[in-house]
Order: C-alpha cells, then sequence, then structure tokens
C-alpha cells in the first residue's frame, strides 16, 4: 500500500489540538475528512508529534496510507482542495517507504516559541505570540537557558498530567535571541515531556525581567518539583517548526514508555505541547 510523507502548517486556535478527540475538531481530523472527500478511504494520520489546544505548527509531519498508487502532487492538492474552510495547509507530500514512520524514524523534532516584548498588545499577532509588556534582558535569558542543555531528569519543566514514565530528557538546543520586538526561544530535542518548552518560556520570563537568576533555575532543576516551576506559558507563542529524519532511518520500537507523544511532540512519549503538546 503506497505510503505518502505530509509537512504540514496550521494555525492552532480553532482546534482542541492535533490528535482527534470527541470533544472537539483537531487538525487530525480536518485532514483525514479531506482524505476521505478525496481519496473515498477512511484513513487514520498519523502524527510526529501531538500538539494541544491553540499550539501552532509550520512544519508538523505525519504520515498516510492510501490504497491507490497517487501521484504525491495530486494527493497535496486535492488535500488542500477540501481543507480551503480550515485553518490548515498541506505544504508538501512525497512518497515514501512502508518503514518511513512519522512518529518513530523522527530524529529530532524542533520548536519555536515567540514573545511579542512591547509594550503595546498585540493586534495582528493576537493568538500567536505571547504578549509581555515588561522589558526582557534576552541576553540574560539565552545564558540561563544553556544551564539546561544536556540530559536531565526534568521533572519540574513538564506538565502534572504528563504520561510518560521517564522524566529524564537529552535537551540539544535552547537558545533565546532578540528578533524584533519579538524575543525567540528556539529547542530542539528527539523528544519532549508534555509542557516542557512552554515550562521553560514561563522561567526564563522571570530571569528576563530580573525575578530569577541562573542559579534559581539550576536549582529549580534540580529541585525535580513540578512546584519550583515558573509559570507556564500559554500555547499561543509555540509552534513546532521542523521534524528531521535521517536518510534510511530504521522504524524504532519502544517499551511502554515510549507510548507517548508530547505536545511539544516527541518520539519516546507519546502525549503534548510539542502534545496535547502542549
Amino acid at each position: 500500500m503506497p505510503r505518502y510523507k505530509l509537512t504540514i502548517e496550521y494555525d492552532g486556535r480553532p482546534y482542541c489540538g492535533w490528535q482527534r478527540q470527541a470533544n472537539g475538531w483537531s487538525v487530525q481530523a480536518a485532514i483525514e475528512a479531506a482524505v476521505l472527500a478525496f481519496a473515498g478511504e477512511e484513513r487514520t494520520l498519523f502524527g510526529a508529534g501531538r500538539t494541544d489546544a491553540g499550539v501552532h505548527a509550520s512544519g508538523q509531519v505525519a504520515h498516510l496510507d492510501l490504497t491507490r498508487d497517487w501521484a504525491a502532487d495530486t494527493v497535496r492538492d486535492a488535500l488542500n482542495a477540501h481543507l480551503r474552510e480550515e485553518a490548515t495547509s498541506i505544504l508538501s507530500v512525497e512518497a515514501v517507504p512502508e518503514s518511513f514512520d512519522a512518529r518513530f524514524t523522527a530524529f529530532q523534532r524542533h520548536y519555536l516559541y515567540r514573545i511579542l516584548n512591547r509594550r503595546p498588545p498585540a493586534a495582528l499577532l493576537r493568538g500567536q505570540v505571547w504578549w509581555v509588556w515588561k522589558p526582557l534582558d534576552v541576553a540574560a535569558m539565552d545564558r540561563a537557558a544553556k544551564r539546561l542543555l544536556g540530559t536531565h531528569d526534568f521533572t519540574t519543566f513538564r506538565s502534572t498530567h504528563c504520561q510518560a514514565k521517564n522524566p529524564v530528557r537529552t535537551l540539544e538546543r535552547l537558545d533565546v535571541l532578540a528578533a524584533g520586538d519579538e524575543v525567540h526561544i528556539r529547542a530542539s530535542a528527539q523528544s519532549f515531556l508534555h509542557n516542557q518548552i512552554r515550562s521553560f518560556a514561563g522561567s526564563l520570563k522571570l530571569i528576563g525581567e530580573g525575578r530569577w537568576t541562573d542559579e534559581d533555575l539550576v536549582a529549580a532543576l534540580g529541585a525535580r518539583d513540578r512546584k519550583r516551576c515558573g509559570p507556564v506559558a500559554p500555547p499561543d507563542g509555540l509552534y513546532l517548526t521542523e521534524v528531521e529524519y535521517r536518510p534510511g532511518a530504521k522504524l524504532r520500537r519502544f517499551t511502554s514508555d515510549a507510548g507517548n507523544v508530547s505536545d511539544e511532540g516527541d518520539a519516546g512519549d507519546v502525549h503534548d505541547e510539542a502534545v496535547a503538546d502542549e
């Protein structure tokens, strides 16, 4: 059966999240409905990570199996034709081998968190950024962020509802950058815990405001206590920007602990940010 890799962007505001749910309309459900309208087949779409309500994506990846061997561009254009009323767009489609799995062959996931840091509130970007009016010390935030790199028990920075049994993750990148009147937090790892990036963003904001020091952040990490985390940032500013795959990567099989994909998306644990990603 032909398998297709879809690269997807969406505005998370109209949806209850990526994953199909009984209590609301999701990105997955919208695309599956488009597949049914286009190909006449009820198919399950498998995403690289589950994002929560209000979380956006500019580079979500999913895979889909269809009975007929369609041209990739035809699949892309036909799905987009049926998604015209949705806040979702299929950026590209490519045929891939059956060994490709959007979730389990992912090598790394990349997220962006956007903070609008100016006195006037957002008008055009409302729902797409976290508005913080108090000036932030970006250099201090970036310096502190580097203290979180590497392999740690991130219990402090995950939701109490996180389904992952193992709170240990390896954080490859956590950069804080000035971008005009925005502050961008960029994070990369193979997998994230539920609400991990939004928890980082909220704690780093305290650094930027001068309310926390680097040592406060390190102490919070070492405490392994959710109560020591700063306020969790809203979903508005979070974007899944890219999912990386290595050429020829083999499907990884996980133990029961790998059953959760996070909102911040992930490979190992199934849930957020990346699901319900946050």
